[in-house]
């Protein structure tokens, strides 16, 4: 029986590792193609990757109107969007929470939290929550960088955007702008993936 359970044990391990248990292997990784994706935006129009034609890749984060680390990188967000769209690289905010849990979220709220910050950027609504569990993401904010390549969308970093959401003025390191840079330039990006800091995402029990 000792040895049964070892070899259980080995067996999942290694099936994790190669990515074939679900329950187990959650969300993308560093060099997965990431699929597209139909989402509506704050007035109802649905977007998806595609859309962006010219796009070289996509800054595709996960959002709300509501947590305090989200809120403290909004700015920082808008510039990022406002310094790589025109390179090839939008930002693509999308909201996950579930509005029954955090009414704050629905769709009104985010019309108007995008009208007052003046986004730049497409809003969208996670509707059915289907697709921040296929990225993996935990947080808000929740940060993937993805190549547009002729195979497809790779992701080439996920995290968190610097290293200080409480104060712009003392961040060292610019996590998202290092990996877009290099990216761009062809260059290996430094640091790949880092953690999300940020609020829970208010998910619906399934």
């Amino acid at each position: 029986m000792k040895y049964l359970l070892v070899n259980l044990v080995l067996i999942t391990v290694l099936l994790s590792h190669k990515g074939l248990l679900s329950d187990i292997d959650k969300g993308y990784g560093i060099g997965d193609y990431a699929t597209d994706f139909s989402l509506p935006d704050i007035n109802g129009k649905r977007v998806s990757l595609a859309d962006f034609k010219d796009a070289k890749g996509y800054l595709v984060i996960f959002t709300c109107n509501t947590c305090p680390y989200a809120i403290a990188y909004e700015d920082r967000i808008i510039d990022l969007d406002k310094k790589y769209k025109t390179k090839g690289v939008p930002v693509i905010a999308i909201n996950p929470n579930d509005p029954d849990l955090q009414p704050a979220d629905d769709v009104q709220h985010m019309k108007k939290r995008a009208t007052e910050k003046g986004f730049t950027f497409p809003y969208l609504v996670d509707e059915k929550q289907e697709i921040f569990p296929q990225y993996g993401a935990t947080k808000t904010p929740h940060v993937y960088l993805l190549e547009k390549t002729e195979q497809g969308n790779v992701v080439r970093y996920i995290g968190t955007i610097d290293d200080n959401y409480s104060d712009a003025s003392s961040v060292k390191t610019k996590y998202v702008e290092n990996a877009i840079d290099a990216m761009l330039s062809g260059e290996q990006i430094p640091l790949t993936t880092t953690r999300a800091i940020g609020c829970s995402i208010k998910s619906r029990k399934r």
